[in-house]
């Protein structure tokens, strides 16, 4: 297999991202064969423009196209289990999910399950993990640098109007969405997991502040982590006027370091009491800033991680059970939010409207 064959379902604003690195990047993997859209307009535009087969069902595009070996699921977030299911039982594809995999716990497990017995694998996208700083900073925990955790945080403080809510009327609904944690805070959530461990237990609250919708626009939680360490997530989409930041910091007893920037993507501080000064502003300089396009770079690295685990059967870095654990700690936050209690993991969830409304 010289190339990758794939197809994208959903046409909205991720695709962009999908489609630039299918035909400009990594074209010597990958071939993108076709695009799908319930609303059939929005393939429409997106074959025209690119010069691809589109299609308003995916049943259509799999029965014309049989030759598709990758798929990538770019709905709303409600519909991504569904449609994964669907698609593994009747095709046998791969599957590429964006963010969160699923909104319930029962979901994501049925979509790890299904395609465990069709022999297909599974891929979340957690694209940040791929940002320079952050693998700077994952390979320090690595390595033991830090010695003992104390904390880590995410902050995230975007700015979501309630223009864009109205743009879809599946947007901060319970059953298609979710609000801050579950959507624009997902991805920091998870590099806090991936930086830090295993969560042991969450306490969160949350507020609708500034907009019309039916989940949290702010919230914040704390997290306890089995090594000890303490964790805190501050998000919200009710910054004013204009995003601010999207950041992450780590605190132990020989070192910290931060790193903020719009997407977690520009080294702010690295300091470690084992390195001298010079040591340490060289990493600032050759770590502060991803390329220029940072939305998009971590796509790359991700979806590239994705061929090499198809072509040349490499570990993925995030996969169903990888890509389950974050989900796993947004549900308890959700959890925790409608108790008003300490929530402990592992745990079932009963009151958790995500998915459920």
């Amino acid at each position: 297999m010289n190339k990758l064959k794939f197809a994208l379902i959903g046409c909205g604003r991720i695709s962009k991202k999908h489609i630039e690195v299918l035909t400009k990047h990594l074209t010597d993997k990958t071939e993108l064969v076709a695009v799908s859209d319930p609303q059939g307009n929005r393939a429409e535009k997106v074959g025209k423009k690119i010069g691809i087969p589109f299609y308003k069902s995916y049943d259509d595009m799999f029965s014309e196209h049989p030759e598709i070996d990758v798929v990538n699921i770019l709905t709303e977030s409600g519909n991504h289990a569904k449609y994964t299911i669907d698609i593994v039982k009747k095709f046998k594809k791969h599957v590429v999910v964006e963010k969160p995999m699923a909104l319930t716990l029962e979901d994501a497990d049925e979509m790890i399950r299904t395609c465990d017995e069709a022999g297909v694998k599974l891929f979340v996208v957690k694209q940040n993990r791929y940002n320079l700083p952050v693998m700077k900073l994952h390979e320090a925990l690595e390595k033991g640098n830090f010695g003992k955790l104390v904390m880590g945080t995410v902050r995230v403080r975007w700015c979501r109007p309630q223009k864009y809510y109205d743009q879809d009327e599946w947007r901060g609904t319970w059953a298609m969405d979710g609000g801050v944690f579950a959507n624009q805070a997902s991805h920091h959530i998870d590099l806090l997991e991936w930086m830090l461990g295993e969560p042991v237990s969450v306490f969160a609250k949350s507020r609708t502040a500034l907009v019309d919708i039916e989940t949290e626009d702010t919230g914040v939680a704390v997290i306890k982590f089995a090594n000890g360490a303490i964790g805190v997530v501050e998000a919200t989409t009710a910054t004013r006027p204009k995003d601010l930041e999207g950041s992450l910091s780590i605190l132990g007893e020989k070192g910290s370091v931060v790193i903020e920037g719009f997407a977690v993507n520009e080294m702010k501080t690295w300091n470690f009491e084992n390195q001298n000064d010079a040591e340490m502003k060289k990493i600032v300089d050759n770590f502060k800033e991803n390329p220029e396009n940072v939305y998009g770079f971590g796509h790359i690295r991700y979806l590239d991680n994705v061929c090499e685990s198809l072509l040349h059967n490499k570990k993925a870095l995030v996969d169903g059970l990888e890509g389950r654990k974050s989900l796993e700690l947004i549900n308890a936050i959700y959890e925790s939010i409608e108790t008003g209690k300490e929530v402990f993991l592992r745990f079932q969830p009963n009151k958790c409207k995500l998915g459920r409304i």
